[in-house]
């Protein structure tokens, strides 16, 4: 039986927001957050810092790496969104100084993506009517970004700033719970990376045993390489 499917067969389904801005600064803070915290109590500790300088140089860590993530995925992103708008502003003008010539660009479009000669003439020339139709299917076809949908600089900000300092703080709660033992933090850190990892692997089709792996090996090579450089150091000033 042809024509619609019936209303059980239809449903409808939806999309994880992957152009909100807020997802990547997330992963990426709350890893390097873990990461550059961990490595750093390594390093210091392995030193032999005494607990006191181990918190001390950690919160001055999460602080400072804090605020310069939020200020980096901020200027990040506004400086591509500003990007975008003068490429769309180039294409708005492209679009009126050429139509004939945009015209046939969109046809062109068209036809690699399977539609026959005609039809896309005709569904080209019917979308053309609409400037702002055209430009967004210009934009989105030659630059892959939509300008509807561009990130906030501001959600990036704070996504950062907020996942780096609660990537940092796992590697210095045995410190704060008065629990100064280096392998009790190197622990700890681990086990956040391990569940970081494990949890990016949500919006991906990797299995979490092997993203949580994956991040957990990052940072015990970082960590281990700190501790060593910490261990010569402290020798050579001992």
């Amino acid at each position: 039986m042809s024509g619609a499917p019936p209303d059980a067969e239809a449903h409808e389904h939806t999309h994880a927001d992957v152009s909100g801005g807020w997802l990547r600064a997330a992963v990426f803070g709350a890893m390097d957050g873990l990461v550059t915290n961990t490595a750093l109590v390594a390093g210091v500790g392995g030193g032999g810092a005494a607990p006191r300088a181990i918190v001390l140089a950690g919160v001055a860590s999460l602080v400072a790496g804090a605020i310069s993530m939020a200020l980096g995925e901020y200027t990040s992103v506004k400086t591509q969104n500003e990007q975008l708008d003068l490429e769309v502003e180039k294409e708005r003008r492209e679009l009126e100084r050429n139509p004939e010539g945009e015209l046939a660009e969109l046809i062109e479009m068209l036809r690699v993506r399977g539609v026959d000669d005609r039809l896309a003439r005709t569904v080209a020339v019917q979308l053309s009517r609409d400037p702002e139709t055209a430009l967004r299917l210009h934009v989105v076809a030659e630059l892959g970004l939509s300008p509807e949908d561009k990130p906030s600089p501001r959600v990036a900000a704070v996504s950062s700033f907020l996942t780096f300092g609660a990537g940092a703080v796992l590697p210095l709660l045995p410190y704060f719970l008065g629990v100064p033992v280096l392998w009790v933090a190197l622990l700890c850190g681990g086990l956040g990376l391990l569940l970081a990892g494990a949890l990016s692997s949500r919006f991906t089709p990797r299995p979490w045993w092997h993203a949580g792996l994956r991040q957990l090996l990052f940072g015990a090579a970082a960590a281990g390489a700190t501790y060593l450089i910490g261990a010569a150091i402290g020798v050579s000033v001992s």
